[in-house]
């Protein structure tokens, strides 16, 4: 049976109106009235349903943690770069240690200390690679200087502050929750220390100021990982940063507007980002007992603890992680490359010791052929977009070449058969030359006169601690002391005869480079 429902026009067209006019109510005002209330309008139930398909603000999460720099960022950096920051050496800078936890958010840090980390490092990953070597070469040409420094006096908030002698660039500190605290930095390292070659005009190489934040454990010491963020920084002169600041504004400023708008406005403070916590086998000096100046020092003193122990002067050669000396560096660590054939362990060695630490769990089950075969979009879907990046750079990186190439042949007052050359003299007489010789090719990674003489002693297989002095013999035969500084200064790919010479006691060897 249907039921059919009869109604003339004049009542349908009555109830449209009366439902039209009931939907409009709680506007405030007739639409025919003029002016209305835009907020009253997206009220009405329809509006409320497309927006409760947003995220809200509880949904959105925030770091526990934030630190400020509070000093400008550069106006001359392009939108969705990350921000650079100008600094002055050994100028003091404020870094605000913000808690941003929310009421039931790690609840059991309430009234407790945390240990916070704060660091300069490299920003390039080239220089990440030799990040010892860099370090460790402007220690022996600054002996007693520290790259990084916590102003003291200055300071807030702050709980025994520490710096170690054996990381010259890093300093730790504790803080209160619930004070307000701030640590002021000294920056003593100048970003143009590290560039190649020194001519004047180079462009400095940027650094990068990173804090990692510590919870106390079960036993007592503060190594439970809560959170890291780091910021990229440059370094100049005393007020070279304000001059930098002032000619990179002034520079904007005759840009046209639609050329400013490729470009991030010029931010009053720097809030560091958050990254990966820097690794535990990060970079710690030798002993400065054992790095003497080429000057007054003998070379004598140097041990096998002050120079790196590697057997191999070729570019590519890998130290043996377990070797004592320089296999713990950092760049040691990330030369070294993932093999297809790596076990499931050691794709998990490999990502703690190339800073990936946050990932070991996703990548528990991964094998080296398994991790390789991952493309770039994969590892940006996975690891994000900073991240992904680093790892796919990573598993698909270069070795790194050598620095500098020397060409070394030993002189020997024995003249051997196979390197006899024959030939004809002036008289047209058959002679024979024993004038051919045969170099070792020497790659550096370092500048350093200690490295040169340590490949030297190698492939001469003479012992490095019978080497007393090593000289360059100058014009007119004048013999110079070698050292970083002539090092440095070599032009690529020289060549040197070796000449031995006993020393007065006939206990050590004097080197001759001729």
């Amino acid at each position: 049976m249907a039921w059919v429902l009869k109604m003339d026009d004049a009542t349908i067209e009555s109830g449209l109106v009366h439902d039209f006019d009931a939907s409009l109510t709680g506007i405030g005002q007739e639409l025919g009235a003029g002016a209305y209330s835009m907020s009253d309008v997206l009220a009405l139930p329809i509006f409320k349903q497309e927006d409760s398909s947003l995220p809200t603000e509880t949904e959105t999460k925030n770091p526990p943690f934030q630190y400020v720099l509070c000093t400008a960022t550069s106006p001359a950096v392009k939108l969705h770069d990350e921000t650079l920051t100008y600094l002055n050496q050994g100028q003091s800078y404020e870094v605000r240690m913000l808690d941003n936890r929310k009421a039931d958010e790690l609840p059991e840090l309430n009234n407790q200390m945390v240990k916070s980390t704060i660091r300069v490092v490299f920003h390039d990953r080239r220089l990440q690679y030799t990040e010892h070597q860099q370090l460790e070469g402007w220690k022996w040409n600054r002996p007693g200087d520290r790259l990084l420094d916590i102003d003291i006096p200055m300071s807030v908030g702050i709980v025994e502050p520490k710096t170690h002698p054996s990381q010259l660039n890093a300093a730790e500190f504790l803080w209160d929750l619930n004070k307000r605290a701030s640590v002021f930095v000294q920056v003593h390292c100048i970003s143009t220390e590290f560039t190649p070659r020194k001519h004047g005009g180079e462009k400095g190489v940027p650094f990068r100021i990173q804090i990692d934040t510590f919870a106390q454990g079960d036993n007592g010491e503060y190594t439970e990982h809560l959170h890291s963020a780091s910021c990229q920084i440059k370094v100049f002169k005393p007020k070279g940063a304000d001059r930098k600041q002032k000619t990179d504004r002034e520079k904007m400023e005759k840009r046209t507007a639609q050329e400013k708008e490729k470009y991030q406005p010029s931010y009053d403070t720097t809030i560091l980002s958050e990254c990966s916590p820097w690794p535990d086998n990060a970079y710690v000096s030798t002993n400065q007992a054992a790095t003497p100046s080429f000057s007054t020092t003998p070379l004598s003193t140097y041990t096998t603890s002050s120079v790196p122990d590697s057997d191999s002067s070729s570019p590519n050669h890998q130290a043996d992680p377990g070797s004592h000396g320089n296999s713990e560096s950092v760049s040691m660590l990330f030369l070294q490359q993932l093999s297809p054939t790596a076990s499931i362990q050691d794709t998990q060695k490999w990502l703690l010791k190339n800073r990936f630490n946050s990932y070991t769990r996703l990548f528990s089950h991964f094998s080296g052929s398994d991790l390789l075969k991952l493309t770039r979009d994969d590892l940006v879907q996975i690891c994000g977009t900073a991240d992904g990046i680093r790892l796919f750079n990573a598993l698909k990186s270069r070795s790194v070449s050598p620095r500098l190439t020397v060409y070394v042949c030993q002189e020997s007052p024995q003249e051997s058969p196979l390197l006899e050359t024959h030939g004809t003299n002036e008289n047209g007489e058959h002679s024979i030359s024993s004038s051919l010789h045969v170099y070792h090719a020497l790659y550096l990674e370092e500048l350093t006169a200690a490295e040169l003489i340590r490949k030297m002693a190698c492939v001469c297989s003479l012992p490095l601690g019978n080497i007393n002095q090593v000289y360059r013999q100058g014009p007119t035969g004048i013999h110079i002391l070698l050292s970083d500084q002539m090092v440095y200064n070599l032009p690529d790919e020289s060549s040197f005869l070796i000449g031995t010479v006993k020393d007065e006691l006939g206990e050590g060897l004097h080197l001759i480079l001729k």
